[in-house]
Parts: C-alpha cells; structure tokens; sequence
C-alpha cells in the first residue's frame, strides 16, 4: 500500500506520496486539477530548472543568497534525470493560469534535492525563501516558455526543416529531366519539370525556416526580473539582466533582458507569433502532402505519377492495398498544429492587466506544435520524398495527350483555333500534335518544335 507523509503550506497540512520529491503545493495542485492527465512537457519543466539554477547563481554573485545553499540548488537542478521529470512534475496542464503551481512544484522538487544534500550541515532549503528568491510564477513561467521554445527550435525544428529542404532539392535535382503535366483545379494545364515543382515545395520549406528565424530575436528577449507585475518587486536591480546573461552561458543562446516587463508578463505576443509561423509551416506540409497522396493515388484509377514507398498493408479488408501513410500522419499533424494555434491565439487574448492567465496551455500547444512538427518533416523526408519513385509510363502518356499545351500555339494561330483543337483532341482522345497538324496551317516539324514538352517548361 502507499505510504504518505505530512507536509505544510500556508494553507494548513497536506499528505504526501513518501516518495515525492515535491511538498504541499504541488499536491494541492494535484488534488485540485484532476481534468486531463496532461503534464507540462518535459522541455518546459527542464527550462524552469535551468531558470532556479541560473538564479541561485545570480543571487549568490549578488550576495542574497549563502554559497552553501546556491551550490546545493545548482547540484540538484543538473542530476534530474528523466525518471524525474516524468515522476516528479505531476501538475496538470489545465492549472491555475499563471503557471504558479508547476513554478512551485519545480521549487519544491529542488529544495527538497538541495536540503538532502544539505542535510550533514542542517540546512534547510525553503522553496519560496531560496528557490523563488528575486522571483515569481508571474515571470518564471513567461521566461520557460520563451526559453523551452527556443530550445526545441533549435535543438529539433529548424534541423529537421533543414533536412527536409535538403532532401527536396536533392530528389529534384536527381529528378531534373523528369518532364510532367501541370495541374490547376486539378485539371491539366502546361506542363513542368519534377524538379520545377519540388522547387516550390523546397521554397516554401525555406521560407518557413526564414519566418521562424525571424521571430528569434523577440523570443531571446526574456522578462525574467519583473517578478509580480513587472516593476521587480522583490528583486535585485541588477537581476534580470544578470540571470539573462546566465541562462546566455548555460544554454549557450543570446537570451537578453527584455525591453519591457510589462508587456512581457502581461502579453503573450511572441508565442501567439510564433505560433503563426509554426500553423503556416503546417500548411506548407499539407499541401506537401496532399500533393505526394494526389501524385500516388492509383496505382491504376488515378493520376499514378509516382509510386511511395510501401511501409504496411493498408487494408485489414482488401489484400495488396498499400496506403499513403506517411503523408496521411503529416497532414494530420498539420490540421493538429492549426488547433493548437487557435488555442494559442484565444490564450493570447487573456493578458488581462498586468498577467496573461492561459500560460500553461500556451506552453503544452506551443511545445507540441514545435515536436510535431520536427518530428514529421523528417519522416516526409526519409520515408515519402527520398523514397519515391517515378512512374515514367504513366507521365508520358499523360503529356501526350495533354490538349492543353495548345497553349503555346496562341501567339500564332490565336486563342479561339487553339480552344477548336484542344476541344477536338480530348474528344478524339488523340494526341494534340496530331490534331493540330490536321486543323491548322503550320508544319507538322514546326508544331513539334513548338508543342514539345521539354521546351514548354
């Protein structure tokens, strides 16, 4: 049976597992918010932490607080390990609006790491007195969000969105002589190399690495030091750009002080930003997708043009079928980020005053979008774009007769002949050329130089 143990806050006495690291108001949190099973990402927590350590030292070097107890927190905050975070951090995401409840469980979890190291000198390291020193929820949980983000950015999207684009243009470039008809409304139109059209795919890859790049600079801005409402009550003159400079060393990223505390307590315009970049990167992936499902669609009743790789039946019914299934998880992935924006951009809206009260759902979307993301742009890579291949039968077929590259015979016989002979050849079901050479007054050598669909793209 579990054992529990007693513990104090403010508010009277609470039990607690005998094995938690945490205290009283992390059970209380617990206790209160029992809505979803949905914990804070581990990325998150890890930033809260690297936010208390970063603190104890800045508030050891400002002389608040002794070497002893700063070491001890900065010991505990470095040997958490995964177990840890998945046993430890146990608070719902849907809390208290200000986050206060995991700031505390993460206070709690180090005080009472650091007090066991601390235990052979009797010293007792307070969770609000030492961990929440210069600090507040109000602040923390604004920074992690910022910090968390960053991280993941770096550490896992833009890579992946780099070898995403790197794989485009290798398989167009591979693909280059690859010639094709083009498609708008779904319906034939002038043809385009397979390298021209997995050039728009790549662009837009690199487009969105652009766009997120460009919000970098908004995010390393960070409002750590306005404490409660953003004046900095209780905190050290020097603190916010100090523990910014920190959080620069420990994660080597340009993190900063913001501009204003303020606005950075209050708004969560730079997440609500951010997460615009991260739902247009989503389109940019499901338009991706949709392409390769239409171009595989077949492999006899539809456009056929390339064939996917095969990675699992496809069917529990019908023997030998084999699904687009990769695409298919990515553009789920796309509509799932498109929700998550919407949450962010409602959460945005509840800065009421001087606190925006949604952070830790805005926190648990943003995070998911950025893994997701990350996540499915190498699977589309690997195992949909490096992998495909070309069936060449199927595209050659289909620019033969192609009544649409009539087109190019516009500037010289005119729009109304031109539509004559498209008509006539999708009627006859023959291809242009030959319909063309019958109905108008130029050379059958002249209409193939200029009805050739190598030279059209």
């Amino acid at each position: 049976m579990a054992t529990f143990r007693d513990e104090k806050d403010s508010l009277g006495t609470v039990q607690v597992p005998e094995n938690a690291l945490y205290k009283a108001q992390t059970q209380r949190a617990v206790d209160n918010f029992p809505i979803s099973g949905l914990v804070m990402p581990a990325g998150f927590i890890k930033a809260v932490v690297i936010i208390k350590r970063a603190a104890a030292r800045v508030n050891c070097e400002l002389g608040l607080l002794d070497a002893d107890t700063a070491s001890a927190i900065c010991a505990a905050a470095d040997s958490l390990d995964d177990d840890d975070y998945r046993h430890q951090f146990p608070v719902d995401v849907f809390q208290t609006g200000s986050g206060t409840s995991t700031n505390m469980n993460v206070n709690e979890v180090l005080a009472t790491m650091a007090s066991q190291r601390l235990a052979a000198k009797a010293i007792s390291v307070n969770p609000n007195d030492h961990l929440n020193m210069g600090q507040s929820s109000n602040d923390v949980i604004p920074t992690a969000i910022q910090v968390s983000a960053v991280m993941a950015l770096q550490a896992k999207l833009l890579p992946a969105l780099q070898h995403l684009a790197a794989i485009i243009d290798d398989k167009g470039q591979r693909q280059g002589d690859v010639v094709k008809t083009g498609r708008t409304h779904l319906m034939d139109a002038m043809p385009l190399t397979l390298a021209q059209e997995l050039s728009g795919w790549g662009f837009q890859i690199r487009q969105g690495i652009a766009r997120i790049e460009s919000s970098l600079p908004r995010l390393y801005a960070l409002p750590q030091g306005g404490t409660a409402v953003g004046t900095g009550i209780n905190a050290h003159p020097e603190f916010g750009d100090r523990i910014a400079a920190e959080l620069a060393k420990i994660t080597e990223l340009p993190f900063v002080k913001s501009g204003n505390f303020f606005a950075g307590l209050s708004s969560q315009d730079i997440s609500v930003e951010l997460s615009g970049q991260l739902r247009t990167v989503a389109v940019s992936l499901m338009k991706i997708s949709n392409d390769l499902r239409w171009m595989n669609s077949g492999p006899l009743a539809g456009l056929g043009e390339i064939e996917l790789q095969a990675l699992q039946p496809g069917s529990s019914i019908m023997p030998g079928k084999v699904n687009p299934v990769i695409p298919e998880a990515v553009a789920m992935v796309a509509a799932q980020v498109m929700g998550n924006d919407a949450t962010i951009a409602i959460g945005g809206q509840s800065g009421n005053f001087q606190l925006n009260v949604m952070l830790p759902v805005i926190a648990y979307n943003l995070l998911q979008s950025v893994e997701l993301l990350a996540n499915c742009a190498r699977l589309l890579a690997d195992n949909a774009i490096a992998t495909f291949k070309v069936r060449q039968k199927n595209l050659d077929k289909a620019l033969a007769l192609n009544p649409i590259l009539v087109t190019a015979l516009n500037p010289i016989i005119g729009y109304s002949k031109a539509a004559e002979i498209a008509k006539a050849a999708y009627q006859q079901q023959r291809p242009i050329v030959d319909v063309a050479a019958e109905m108008c007054d130029l050379s059958r050598n002249e209409l193939e130089k200029l009805l050739n669909p190598a030279t059209l793209t």
